[in-house]
């Protein structure tokens, strides 16, 4: 059951306001002092805290509950905390919430806000909590992964890369070609490292092609090798191809949807029977090779089109990943940025806000370059949202920046939905509470509780 805890000295309150949450199935437990208060925390399981001011008799300086919350913030940094003012000074009450208060309201109390407030920050706990497990448990998975597979370092946070970092484990050790699918930029060759390095050709070498980099009439001599003479320019001794330098180790083929057709009849054979021949040779070899592909392009209206081979389109994608791009994967930014940083400077608020908000259309790629440029430009080793140099869209701005500045007129109108409850308010214009109260003060406004 929820459970609130209500510090004050007066047994009324403490009485009033277990029958008044009584109602909502909301267990109320009563300290009488500050002491009797963190020994009850000490021993109980506890939601919420709701704390009077003074304690003393003729008391209305608000020091002794100034000290009670310090007290439970320092022990009990989550714990949502709301105010019970009186006779103590409102600035008092508003320097708390700065300080990480959750909320405040004024005696005698208005019991729909009381219990709107306690009601809302009950459930906001509940969420946050199921948010830290959830954290805590992928974290756990990814230390589980890290200590059984080698990840080459891969930096990631989200649930989306976690799945297809998992997949690339398991199928590693499997001697089957993979084609990793995904956007230009968003780390698929990292995935294919995994892959090689998690499988039994680890030992061996990892050898990279551009398919998409090289020109068409010279893609097969770097894949099969050439003899002297064997095209326009040929060198005049014989060139070894990629697979033959990838012989016991794994081949990535990267945008492998720009091989021509004459290449794939070629690929297509040797990873059925491990056979090809030189340009301008005979000579069959033989090599044993992990193949992995990968590409952006969509396979299956190339086979339509007739520029990709079927069959060789079901023989590459006997295991495929599809890494999603940066845009499904939020939570890998700060990580990767944080990575890309190496400490050599710190994401202020506002820098952090902005990378979350903006929708990386070049992944994880665009993300270093920005990162990059930020160290440059950013003074005293802080980066900021100006140094970023992304462009946001309203819908998603930087909290606090220009376009998301809510006016007097927004602020008053947030308060009367809300029906004057601050936390409500705070969640309707996107701000937290206490950027909500120094609005206030800045625009001239006063809250009711």
């Amino acid at each position: 059951m929820r459970t609130v805890l209500v510090i004050d000295d007066n047994p009324a309150v403490g009485t009033a306001l277990d029958l008044l949450f009584g109602l909502r199935e909301i267990r109320t437990l009563h300290a009488a002092t500050p002491a009797d208060g963190l020994a009850l925390l000490a021993r109980e399981r506890v939601d919420l805290v709701v704390q009077d001011m003074n304690f003393s008799a003729d008391t209305t300086s608000g020091e002794e509950g100034v000290a009670l919350f310090r007290a439970l913030r320092a022990k009990y940094a989550d714990l949502p905390i709301v105010l019970l003012t009186a006779w103590t000074r409102l600035e008092t009450a508003v320097e708390l919430v700065k300080a990480g208060a959750a909320d405040y309201l004024s005696k005698p109390w208005d019991d729909h806000k009381l219990v709107a407030t306690v009601e809302n920050l009950l459930e906001l706990a509940e969420a946050t909590r199921e948010v830290a497990r959830f954290r805590d448990e992928r974290r756990r998975r990814r230390k589980a992964l890290a200590d059984q597979y080698d990840l080459r370092g891969l930096v990631f946070a989200s649930a989306a890369t976690e799945r297809v970092v998992e997949l690339a484990c398991q199928v590693a050790r499997a001697d089957v070609p993979v084609l990793i699918t995904g956007p230009n930029g968003a780390g698929k060759e990292r995935i294919a490292e995994i892959v090689q390095a998690n499988s039994a050709f680890r030992s061996g070498p990892f050898v990279t092609v551009n398919c998409g980099a090289l020109p068409s009439e010279l893609i097969e001599a770097e894949l099969f090798g050439a003899e002297p003479g064997a095209y326009t320019g040929a060198a005049s001794k014989a060139r070894e191809g990629r697979f033959e330098m990838a012989d016991g180790g794994t081949l990535f083929l990267d945008e492998i949807g720009n091989l021509p057709l004459a290449g794939q009849a070629k690929l297509l054979r040797v990873l059925e029977s491990g056979q090809f021949e030189r340009l301008g040779s005979s000579r069959t070899r033989t090599v044993k090779v992990r193949v992995i592909s990968a590409t952006n392009a969509d396979l299956p209206a190339l086979i339509r089109d007739g520029r990709f081979r079927e069959d060789l389109y079901y023989r590459l994608n006997v295991i495929e990943l599809r890494l999603p791009p940066l845009a499904e994967r939020g939570d890998d930014v700060l990580p990767l940025a944080e990575h890309f940083l190496a400490g050599a400077a710190r994401l202020d608020a506002g820098a952090r806000a902005a990378l979350l908000a903006h929708a990386w259309p070049g992944n994880v790629r665009e993300l270093k370059n920005a990162i990059q440029r930020a160290q440059l430009l950013c003074s005293e080793g802080v980066i900021s949202a100006r140094d970023l140099g992304l462009t946001l869209a309203r819908a998603s701005a930087v909290r606090g920046g220009p376009e998301a500045e809510p006016d007097r007129a927004m602020i008053e109108t947030a308060l009367k939905n809300a029906r004057g409850v601050i936390s409500q308010a705070a969640s309707e214009l996107g701000l937290s509470r206490q950027a909500l109260y120094r609005r206030m003060e800045k625009a001239g406004l006063r809250g009711e509780g």
